[in-house]
């Protein structure tokens, strides 16, 4: 057997994407818990491998050549493991350009606007003093309705993002897609997206990947872990 990935990790939507892909692609691997909530992320040592100071990254003692390499990024996680498995990243060039195409649309679109959504209408309203601005409040959220409005049309022609097969697309976006209440969104008017949440959410890798340590997952809103994440 070859020897386990280390996993550098906490129970957050861009920790699940990896600890998903992880699963389904039947990787072995091990868990180092990057606690951003007391400010892991920081450490020097993990540093080395995600200068960005941001979870989740990965080492792979079985590297290109044989050799350990480290991955930081989570969408270049999903791409290298999709290129070592040959799964998960579409057979011909052109299903290889579609889930190029909405693997990049999550990481500049979905990701950061669901976040900076989770930002202003759960966090920021309980700073000392409480940030609760009208104007931040409503613009995420209206931007990552008008994003959901677009997975929406896609997936009314498509059974997965990328196409009629899953793949790291799907990985990536459902993390962020499905806390959708947090952002105070709605599936009314989005059937085609309501369908495909709950076929990923019967994946037996999605429920593994979602479940690993969510006993640990809190809300950040204590005033330590306010002044490590937001620096406060």
């Amino acid at each position: 057997m070859a020897d386990p990935i280390e996993l550098y990790y906490w129970p957050t939507p861009n920790g699940w994407k990896i600890s998903i892909a992880l699963e389904e692609m039947g990787l072995p691997y091990t868990v180092n818990l990057i606690d951003i909530g007391k400010g892991d992320q920081y450490d020097p040592e993990f540093l080395k491998i995600a200068p960005n100071n941001k979870m989740p990254a990965i080492i792979d003692p079985d590297g290109p050549d044989g050799a350990p390499v480290s991955v930081f990024e989570s969408g270049a996680i999903l791409m290298y493991l999709a290129r070592k498995t040959g799964r998960f990243y579409g057979q011909t060039e052109r299903q290889r350009i579609a889930v190029e195409e909405w693997l990049m649309w999550q990481m500049g679109g979905v990701g950061p606007m669901a976040g900076q959504a989770h930002h202003f209408l759960k966090y920021a309203p309980h700073f000392d003093p409480p940030q609760d601005i009208p104007y931040a409040k409503d613009r995420y959220r209206t931007e990552v309705a008008r994003l959901y409005g677009v997975l929406d049309r896609r997936l009314a022609e498509n059974e997965y993002v990328a196409g009629d097969f899953y793949s790291i697309a799907d990985m990536a976006i459902w993390p962020w897609a499905s806390l959708w209440e947090g952002q105070q969104q709605t599936l009314e008017d989005k059937p085609h997206m309501a369908r495909w949440l709950d076929l990923m959410a019967a994946r037996p890798g999605v429920q593994a990947g979602r479940a690993l340590f969510a006993e640990l997952r809190g809300d950040h809103r204590s005033k330590e872990a306010q002044g490590v994440l937001f620096k406060r």
